[in-house]
């Protein structure tokens, strides 16, 4: 008889080693000994007995028994279509029946439903072949890499409060993006889970894009739209832990199947990854999410979280590593071997930690010892950089360190700088909010914050709403509240921000080099006297811009700054600018330097710096 699933993949996927799993576990529409139908594949080695449900046989399972071959059930099904809806029903070694939703499927019912869809990704028409060709995660390197984050839940709604769809996102969001200045989108889980509440960091379906905004072709046309447009889309990805819903992964053959411990933080069951088949099944996902729906990276959640065995134990007991320990020596294996083969089978792609403790070399080669990612999340910049923007005026020059600190170990990875959702929920505050001062201090102190982290080296990330100043915290249910942008002050930091982000990606100075201090040069670290930091930023052929930052409202109408060479130096941006909603504290004049030796230099500029300002100086080319 003719076989779908062959001896050899099963067995692959038992070693941990199926790296394209998704290809034949799950529900396949496909011919079989002449005959059309859906073929369905399961991995549940501890199970008695499993069926096929669905409306085909009205969910009951007598006629459509599963046959297993080392721990994967398959059963064929003749003439079933494309559409049906299923479960698997699966008879436990103690006695209980569960009825689960396909761990591979394609697509899946729209909440609160529950069953998988038979579904076949294959027919959508790509026309991203020029993006596609182009891609070079090396050159990208010395590229701008200016990153919005968005939850396509809460972006915007309509005006009945519900969802747009993924075609509809394509039409509204692309367009505002590109003209926002930004290169990248970073899209929060787009995998099928039951919780609105969880912002999709719990799932169920793990190969099923969400059905909340449409089908899986939907999804492609978003994509597919967004490379033709010249935009780059990052998908969030959470291999760390699943969700517990009944219909999910836990328990799901009887067994703790995919799960090893609970996780007592986030009420989620953490994955085994010292089972080979948990290798399979995820690192499949990866490459499915890839190859199949041509996303330019994930950025995958919780890394903290897989790498330490007391990672939220919060005093509770845990298992020692064989070394004793507390390294998790099999996720440490798995996030290797993912970076791994990722780099073979979709070498242009981005792979990004989020990774929040001193853990080295997260974005080393695994040759050298390293975990393989291209990029890390820098959360030390992140909290730093915060708790010094939430200190009051008077008592920042105490705090200066923390803004100075992350040179120190800015080029030992490769660090995008996020102002991400996490830091804008949870009673936290947003942006605008956790700004000092008045109202006109507010804005002014949140364009400074936006400066340094575009001034500072390492890529960027902004989560959405912050670029037009929301003064309430997201909110997950409801769209973001675009009404601000009637409003002067809001309109005016909308503007900044657009200006600001295509300043910084024309000016190769900000980018070219931002993993190594030929890139960085510091002209004043230590004025915590009056909170201002100066210092450089040069490309690679040398050409250099001086970066200037006003943290407190204090006005200075002469501030001399130290400049390395002679010549006519002009003002290229001033977030004090009257259309920027600043005070109009310019440097209109071609500004000349003397022969002053000041901040290490052999020359100086004598200038204007205004309050609560960010100032970029460039030499002029004659």
């Amino acid at each position: 008889m003719e076989l779908f699933i062959k001896e050899q993949e099963i067995r692959q996927f038992n070693e941990g080693k199926n790296f394209h799993s998704h290809l034949k576990l799950g529900a396949h529409r496909v011919k079989m000994n002449r005959i059309w139908g859906v073929h369905f594949a399961l991995w549940a080695p501890n199970a008695i007995s499993v069926r096929v449900v669905g409306d085909f046989n009205s969910w009951q399972g007598r006629e459509h028994e599963m046959v297993a071959e080392e721990g994967i059930w398959c059963l064929f099904v003749p003439y079933l279509e494309e559409g049906e809806l299923y479960k698997y029903e699966i008879l436990t070694a103690g006695g209980e029946k569960f009825l689960k939703a396909d761990p591979y499927a394609f697509y899946s019912e729209l909440r609160p439903q529950t069953a998988s869809v038979v579904y076949s990704l294959e027919g959508y028409p790509w026309g991203d072949d020029l993006w596609m060709g182009k891609r070079d995660k090396a050159c990208l390197k010395d590229k701008p890499l200016l990153i919005y984050e968005v939850s396509l839940a809460s972006w915007k709604r309509t005006a009945a409060g519900d969802f747009y769809t993924y075609r509809e996102l394509a039409r509204e969001l692309i367009p505002y993006v590109l003209e926002m200045g930004f290169t990248h989108l970073e899209l929060m889980p787009l995998m099928e889970h039951p919780f609105d509440g969880s912002w999709g960091y719990q799932i169920t379906g793990y190969y099923s894009p969400t059905s909340r905004f449409g089908s899986p072709h939907d999804l492609m046309y978003f994509v597919d739209s967004c490379h033709q447009a010249g935009l780059g889309v990052i998908l969030d990805w959470v291999p760390g832990h699943f969700c517990k819903d009944a219909h999910g992964l836990g328990r799901f053959d009887g067994e703790r199947l995919f799960e090893g411990e609970e996780h007592l933080e986030w009420g989620t069951y953490e994955f085994n990854f010292a089972k080979p088949q948990v290798w399979s099944f995820l690192i499949s996902n990866a490459v499915f999410w890839l190859e199949q729906f041509h996303f330019d990276g994930l950025r995958v959640d919780g890394v903290t979280s897989m790498l330490y065995l007391d990672f939220g134990k919060d005093g509770t007991p845990w298992q020692v590593n064989i070394h004793g320990g507390r390294e998790n020596l099999d996720a440490i294996a798995f996030l290797k071997t993912l970076n791994e083969t990722i780099a073979s089978l979709c070498p242009e792609v981005l792979m990004i930690a989020e990774e929040s403790s001193p853990w080295p070399a997260v974005t080393k080669s695994s040759a050298v010892g390293g975990l393989g990612f291209d990029y890390k999340w820098n959360m030390g910049w992140m909290n730093d950089t915060l708790k010094y923007f939430e200190t009051d005026f008077e008592k920042r020059r105490e705090k200066h360190p923390l803004l100075t600190f992350s040179l120190y170990y800015a080029f030992a990875e490769s660090f995008i700088l996020p102002l991400s959702h996490d830091e804008v929920v949870h009673g936290k505050r947003s942006l605008i909010e956790k700004m000092p001062g008045d109202y006109w201090q507010k804005f002014a102190g949140l364009k400074t914050l936006y400066s340094y982290q575009l001034w500072h080296p390492g890529k960027k990330l902004l989560f959405m709403g912050a670029e037009f100043a929301q003064f309430i915290e997201w909110r997950f249910y409801e769209g973001l509240e675009w009404f601000l942008l009637d409003y002067q002050a809001h309109s005016d930091f909308h503007n900044f921000v657009k200006q600001a982000n295509l300043l910084y990606r024309q000016e190769r100075c900000l980018w070219q080099n931002d993993e190594s201090w030929e890139g960085f040069q510091w002209l004043d670290v230590h004025n915590h006297q009056q909170s201002v930091l100066a210092f450089l930023r040069r490309d690679k052929k040398g050409q250099f811009v001086i970066c200037l930052l006003n943290l407190t409202p204090t006005y200075y109408p002469e501030y001399r700054v130290g400049v390395p060479a002679s010549g006519k130096y002009m003002e290229i941006f001033n977030t004090d600018q009257l259309e920027f909603g600043g005070s109009g504290q310019l440097n209109m004049d071609v500004l000349e330097p003397e022969g002053i030796a000041y901040h290490g230099q052999d020359f100086s500029l004598k200038i204007k710096l205004p309050p609560l300002a960010g100032v970029l100086i460039k030499p002029l080319i004659e």
